[in-house]
């Protein structure tokens, strides 16, 4: 059992590892194509490359999930993907106008967002959520205010994306319980591809050779950031503590503050990396506060507990 749990760990870590670098990817592949053909593109590959899984899975009776495509399957899908496509295209659009570092501390106050959305359904937020909460909001002051109290618009786009990431999770969290995850996954992909696209073909002027250009970006964030990402995710969950994959998944925002640093040459002035810290001290506070436990009446808030350890932005973020 303790071999599984820490092998459970460290596929979560490299989760967290590919999530976080996502963020450059995302960035870069903006340098030749829109934020909305760039999201669409990459779910369509994630969503193409988990069918010959869940054709391997159908062949193989003992693996195989639960046979047809079930009306609320499609429908549970279907919502999740929709609500994925605003979060992601609110973070893609977001990075046109704030840093990686920026965004991938904000996008992970989903962390402490989601039992505070909690609220709206009748589950009481303990102490540390409320701690937590509390030091990621100077955090995020320190991180994005700048002079004249200003705070880019790309920061804001990233805030309310947190948001949206949040209500993704407590979906994920209900629907996964319901429904094959790879199915769900899927679908979910799918739906977010081609309202992505839409958007695209829209908003956007769409060029075969601006798509090659983005190509190394399209690749990494599609067949990484999400297909494998979420792979990674759903296998080490099988076996993890929630508060411990909380903790971990929430390194996606050092690592991102990193691959900033490192490909993109990104750097801070000291209150930044001060509010990094305490935002990142808020979540881990969030998540490791002793919580009471629970009563045969909090089966949703079970459910919330390991639907937060589970995502971002990727993922479903599900990326997230």
């Amino acid at each position: 059992m303790q071999n599984k749990a820490l092998r459970a760990d460290l596929l979560m870590l490299v989760t967290a590892m590919i999530w976080g670098s996502a963020f450059v990817a995302q960035r870069l592949g903006m340098d030749s194509i829109g934020p909305f053909l760039y999201s669409g593109l990459r779910f369509a590959l994630a969503a193409l490359v988990l069918l010959p899984l869940l054709g391997w899975l159908q062949r193989r009776p003992a693996l195989a999930p639960p046979p047809g495509l079930s009306r609320p399957l499609l429908l549970g899908g279907g919502l999740m993907g929709l609500v994925l496509a605003l979060g992601i295209n609110l973070q893609q659009v977001g990075l046109l106008f704030t840093s990686v570092t920026n965004s991938g501390f904000i996008t992970g106050l989903y962390v402490i967002i989601v039992p505070l959305l909690g609220l709206l359904i009748g589950q009481r937020a303990g102490l540390g959520i409320w701690l937590g909460a509390s030091l990621a909001v100077v955090g995020m002051f320190l991180l994005s205010v700048g002079d004249g109290f200003q705070i880019a618009s790309g920061d804001w786009l990233q805030l309310a994306g947190a948001f949206v990431w949040g209500l993704h999770v407590l979906l994920v969290g209900f629907f996964a319980s319901r429904h094959d995850p790879l199915r769900l996954a899927a679908i979910q992909f799918a739906t977010c591809a081609l309202i992505s696209l839409l958007l695209a073909v829209i908003f956007e002027d769409i060029q075969l050779d601006a798509i090659l250009a983005a190509g190394p970006a399209i690749l990494y964030g599609g067949l990484f950031g999400v297909a494998i990402g979420f792979t990674l995710q759903v296998v080490a969950q099988q076996h993890a503590i929630a508060s411990h994959a909380a903790i971990i998944l929430s390194l996606e925002a050092v690592f991102a503050a990193i691959a900033g640093a490192w490909l993109l040459g990104e750097a801070l002035h000291l209150r930044g990396y001060i509010g990094c810290a305490l935002m990142f001290a808020g979540m881990l506070l969030a998540q490791l506060w002793p919580k009471a436990l629970p009563s045969p009446s909090t089966d949703l808030r079970e459910t919330v507990a390991g639907a937060d350890a589970g995502h971002p932005p990727g993922q479903p973020r599900v990326g997230l």
